[in-house]
């Protein structure tokens, strides 16, 4: 099935043939739907903190910070924001010349609130011998619209999202980029140093470097820190072959295997690669102004505290297990631990002897830990946090997507959609065992979690592999808690029109 310039192109890319024939296998086989037990909700595997609480978890992480640990912010940013402006390239191509949409009307209607307002007017002032005004008079919307889309002008129809502008300040706009700057001064900082990463496509690289080197003495004066900003892209060994529906290889009008990028569940090999004792994860598109950044701030710190808190828990119990100087109570006590802090349970567990209890205390509590804030459900697209049984017979928190849940199943279709919250991609990990030794991240993945979804190449109908999602079965092994955050820390960006949102003003 494969021929030797198959064999050239897959060597070229560092995937070998056993992973390739793996994956096509994995098209006809397809991914186990995963067992639930329930939603997860408060007090029943999501924590809701009091004033107090926050408080204490607060000072907590402030503590660990002046240890001089290593913090990183890690913020996928790949990707170009086409998706973002669908509906304004519709409208371009579209056989009419006038907002006839309400998503257009809206656009058009309100479009000297965009922080880009400005930069847009200048182009087409350039491109067109007049200005935004001047042009919806004249009823010329498709020039401004193709100004906004197009590389004679702003070129935000192939830019990732990170460099578009998104907030309007006195000084000037902000990109999302900057955004993250800010917030990592204002909680990730440790030793006058915030270390920020940004996962980004190789075509854009140079262009966020560009605006870094443009803007990072600003907020390092403005901040009283240092940055040091690092890059990464997907690894093209981390690309997954594309199928025909027949799940055959799929190819191109060469004759060559098409890949295609295997999802953010792929950022697991750069998230491994970085030396850091926490990470915070956030999207690149979840940011707000600075009048609204106060709750951002402050939760953030909150599930820092939380993890390690929990950690250094965890941290201590290994060590006693490690000495082997424990009795059964003290067996007992982290037994409660693993099930009630951190929501892993075994049924079986009363059935265990004590040294087969420490071998299964040890390896539960032995694993990277993450405390992910989720916030209440209003209808916004997002996996939801469950309770879920794991291949080993265990109950444990996972953040899960529809496609990983059988839809001809009522009670679980019931769960999903009557959960009480949702995952707004708001995690913060601690990725180092006791003795300060970086667990190997890929060793925790659930490789049956991945997806498959139906895509289409030059009109050709095909099927495409995703790795398990970074959040989702990529993290599938670790500890997990939940924390409920208030929604005014979830403001994500899906459609250029959410930036009209009063969030984003």
């Amino acid at each position: 099935m494969l021929s030797q310039e198959d064999l050239k192109q897959i060597s070229e890319k560092g995937i070998s043939e056993e992973q390739l024939l793996s994956q096509l296998e994995q098209f006809k086989e397809g991914f186990p739907f995963l067992r639930l037990e329930a939603p997860a909700a408060i007090g029943k595997g999501i924590m809701a903190p009091d004033a107090q609480q926050r408080q204490a978890y607060e000072e907590a992480w402030n503590q660990y910070k002046a240890q001089g640990k290593g913090i990183v912010k890690f913020v996928p940013a790949s990707g170009a924001a086409s998706r973002m402006f669908k509906d304004v390239f519709s409208f371009v191509s579209a056989d009419y010349d006038v907002p006839t949409t309400d998503f257009e009307k809206k656009y058009f209607d309100q479009i000297r609130n965009f922080a880009f307002y400005d930069e847009l007017d200048a182009v087409c002032l350039k491109n067109e011998g007049a200005g935004i005004e001047t042009l919806l008079k004249e009823g010329k919307y498709k020039e401004v619209a193709a100004n906004m889309l197009e590389a004679k002008g702003l070129n935000y129809g192939q830019l990732p999202k990170g460099l578009l502008l998104f907030h309007q300040y006195p000084e000037g706009p902000r990109t999302p980029l900057e955004e993250h700057l800010v917030e990592g001064a204002l909680y990730a900082a440790t030793d006058g140093k915030v270390a920020i990463h940004f996962t980004v496509s190789h075509e854009h690289r140079e262009l966020f470097k560009q605006k870094v080197a443009e803007k990072v003495a600003y907020y390092e004066k403005k901040f009283g820190v240092k940055y040091e900003v690092s890059f990464s892209e997907q690894q093209p060994d981390t690309d997954t072959v594309a199928a025909n529906p027949d799940n055959t290889p799929f190819r191109d009008d060469k004759g060559r295997l098409l890949f295609r990028p295997g999802g953010h569940g792929a950022l697991i090999q750069n998230l491994n690669k970085i030396d850091s004792d926490v990470i915070f994860i956030k999207n690149i598109d979840n940011v707000v102004p600075d009048r609204l950044k106060a709750d951002t701030v402050e939760y953030k710190q909150v599930i820092a505290g939380v993890l390690v808190t929990l950690q250094q828990k965890a941290f201590d119990y290994l060590r006693v297990l490690d000495s082997g100087c424990y009795n059964h109570d003290l067996l007992e006590e982290m037994i409660r631990f693993v099930q009630q802090d951190l929501c892993c349970r075994n049924h079986d567990i009363k059935n265990l002897e004590d040294a087969d209890l420490v071998i299964y205390l040890r390896k539960k509590l032995n694993r990277p830990m993450r405390v992910c804030g989720v916030v209440k459900n209003v209808g916004e697209p997002g996996g939801g946090p469950f309770l879920t049984y794991n291949a080993d017979g265990t109950v444990s928190l996972q953040i899960l997507e529809s496609s990983q849940i059988d839809k001809s199943n009522k009670e679980y279709m019931e769960m999903f959609t009557n959960g009480t919250h949702f995952n707004p991609v708001d995690l913060v990990c601690a990725v180092k065992d006791y003795q300060g030794n970086a667990f190997n991240l890929p060793d925790f993945v659930d490789k049956a979690t991945g997806f498959i979804s139906s895509k289409s190449k030059n009109g050709k109908e095909l099927k495409a592999l995703e790795l398990p999602g970074l959040w989702n079965g990529a993290m599938s092994d670790w500890n997990t808690v939940f924390v409920e955050v208030p929604l005014s820390t979830f403001n994500p960006v899906k459609t250029v029109n959410d930036l009209l949102r009063e969030q984003h003003q």
